[in-house]
């Protein structure tokens, strides 16, 4: 059994976890039809709060427009009240959130206009994704074998489900290796990103990361570069070679399940001092502030939600 709760959020309901089911014909399953969202809720300073909740839902009904679907049965609202009363309903003050929107009732012809989009949220609590000693002493990893995603073979700005084979052929054959993560190429054979984050490198004080246009956008990126723009770091995107992480003085992963962690090898090569760099440290402290309700920028984007009771089947 993976992740548990009490409750997921099903087409309108809060169902108690083990009634929240599906069919073993939901077409979504068989070709990963499907796009869903990674969101983080804190235990901040004035309670349980999730992080750019808006942005991260914004973005899944994005995604889903992107992957073809005309109509969604619920509006972004919705879907952010929706989320907000999992959270409540399972009184979780430090957790994860998993929105999806799968296509379900029909769709066997291999075309999205002949099913119906379901949609569910599933909360639990939250394991540190790279490890404890992650953010101290940095993780290993890897350039992949398998290439990233060309922009026009699959589209890289939505969190497709079925875009994650990808990442999971590159990540478990790092893993099998010995690495902790994957960095993986674009079609060029530049850096793209790993299998869960975004990726920079420091030299000589400028921070880097890798262009947009082949790489999901990541939310935490964003914020990264926003804080880092706040510390008075000078911020260039361009396209990185795999040896320019070699020669980097740090290198860094982020994502929402990752948050913020440097990376103390990759291809049996040491990167800079062998362990979390000064400028890493620097944002993972910032990052740690505003997901915390610290920071000047918590109050943009942290939306705290009160904790009550809801009993089964409760309508959202």
């Amino acid at each position: 059994m993976g992740p548990k709760s009490d409750f997921i959020w099903l087409n309108g309901k809060l169902l108690r976890f083990q009634d929240a089911t599906l069919h073993f014909m939901t077409p979504g399953l068989h070709y990963g039809i499907g796009v869903f969202e990674g969101i983080r809720c804190y235990a901040a300073s004035n309670g349980p709060a999730i992080f750019r909740l808006n942005d991260h839902m914004q973005r899944l009904v994005d995604s889903a427009r992107v992957l073809g679907f005309l109509e969604l049965p619920y509006t972004l609202r919705e879907l952010i009240d929706a989320a907000k009363a999992t959270v409540a309903a399972n009184a979780f003050p430090d957790c994860y959130i998993r929105p999806l929107i799968y296509l379900a009732e029909g769709g066997w012809n291999l075309s999205l206009d002949a099913g119906v989009p379901h949609v569910g949220i599933a909360v639990w609590k939250w394991e540190r994704f790279l490890g404890d000693e992650a953010l101290e002493n940095g993780i290993r990893a890897n350039t992949s074998s398998f290439t990233r995603h060309h922009v026009n073979a699959s589209m890289t700005k939505a969190k497709i489900c079925g875009n994650y084979a990808n990442s999971v052929l590159a990540r478990t054959e790092s893993l099998r290796l010995g690495f902790d993560e994957a960095i993986m190429l674009d079609p060029q054979g530049y850096v793209a990103e790993c299998t869960g984050e975004n990726l920079f490198l420091v030299r000589r004080d400028v921070l880097y990361t890798t262009p947009s246009a082949a790489i999901l956008e990541g939310i935490t990126r964003d914020t990264i570069l926003t804080l880092a723009r706040e510390l008075g770091l000078k911020v260039v995107e361009e396209s990185i070679s795999r040896d320019q992480l070699y020669l980097a003085d740090e290198v860094f992963v982020c994502g929402t399940a990752a948050e913020v962690a440097g990376l103390r090898e990759i291809d049996l090569r040491r990167i800079g001092s062998g362990k979390t760099g000064l400028v890493t440290r620097r944002l993972q402290h910032a990052y740690q502030q505003v997901t915390r309700g610290t920071h000047p920028l918590s109050a943009n984007w942290l939306e705290y939600v009160p904790l009550v009771e809801v009993g089964y089947g409760h309508g959202v």
